[in-house]
């Protein structure tokens, strides 16, 4: 049985997948910053040597692009300096690292898809310690998969979450027409990191659904499957300027090119998720 090492568990990519992960599968070890705080070398040295892993998996992150804008050294500090200290220790072990970056290493308006080859260029502190973070581990380690998702729902305060809890709260909600990703089923992101656990796969991967779509077309999606289309008023509005990419599409061309299978299209993992689950975690 494979040990699994998540960081960051108690954040919203983490604590999904710590739910989604198989414990009868794995050996499932999960720690926070009050376990191990991952900007600590010292800490992070300790816990991978007594622990061992077979396999990291990197959650751990300072996300709100906001507060990385006014703390700039604590978003490279976690974001840039933390994957560094994971990287030197996992290597010094033999682990393999999974780790969970984001769309907003790209933000410039383009006519197709951001694949994997393209070359990143975010604009915010966050997306741009992220991409740190990304080069520390291309740079200083072979045994890694960097998986890049977007607009991930089904792990508590998300976009979803947020349409449905806004039914017989307010009249209406607006929603802006002008930013285009793709949402992608927390569920399908699981089987990826499953995928990567089992296989000798490794690089840098776009992990999303298939297909991408506005932001207020995904509000209307999500009223339509949960059966509140008449309930909220959906307001379609032009964002303007902002901190986050208006257009974020990404494209899964390694998976392709590599035989991996790709997550379900966005409609269909959002009907089954809404089904199965409610829309509300």
């Amino acid at each position: 049985m494979q040990k699994i090492w998540i960081t960051g568990a108690n954040g919203h990519v983490g604590s999904a997948l710590t739910e989604l992960l198989d414990c009868t599968e794995y050996q499932i070890l999960t720690t926070d910053k009050e376990e191990v705080d991952i900007t600590d070398l010292e800490q992070v040295k300790q816990y991978m040597h007594v622990n061992r892993p077979d396999v990291v998996i990197n959650c751990a992150g300072l996300t709100n692009v906001g507060y990385c804008e006014e703390h700039v050294d604590e978003a490279y500090k976690v974001n840039a300096i933390g994957v560094r200290n994971i990287v030197l220790t996992a290597s010094e072990i033999h682990a393999k690292l999974i780790h969970m970056s984001t769309d907003d290493v790209f933000d410039m308006v383009t006519e197709r898809p951001y694949n994997e080859f393209d070359k990143a260029h975010p604009k915010t502190i966050y997306g741009k310690s992220k991409e740190a973070g990304e080069n520390f581990i291309t740079k200083l380690m072979h045994r890694y998969v960097i998986i890049r998702s977007s607009w991930i729902y089904g792990i508590g305060k998300d976009f979803v979450d947020e349409v449905l809890r806004s039914v017989g709260t307010v009249a209406s909600m607006e929603v802006a027409t002008n930013r285009y990703g793709v949402p992608t089923s927390s569920d399908e992101l699981a089987k990826i990191v499953r995928y990567f656990i089992e296989h000798d796969e490794y690089g840098l991967y776009h992990a999303v659904c298939k297909g991408s779509c506005s932001r207020y077309d995904f509000a209307k999606a999500i009223l339509e499957y949960a059966g509140y289309s008449e309930e909220l008023e959906l307001i379609p509005v032009m964002a303007d300027g902002g901190l986050r990419p208006e257009y974020s599409v990404l494209d899964n061309m390694m998976l392709r090119l590599t035989g991996i299978p790709e997550p379900k299209d966005w409609q269909t993992a959002l009907k089954e998720y809404i089904k199965e689950k409610g829309g509300i975690e």
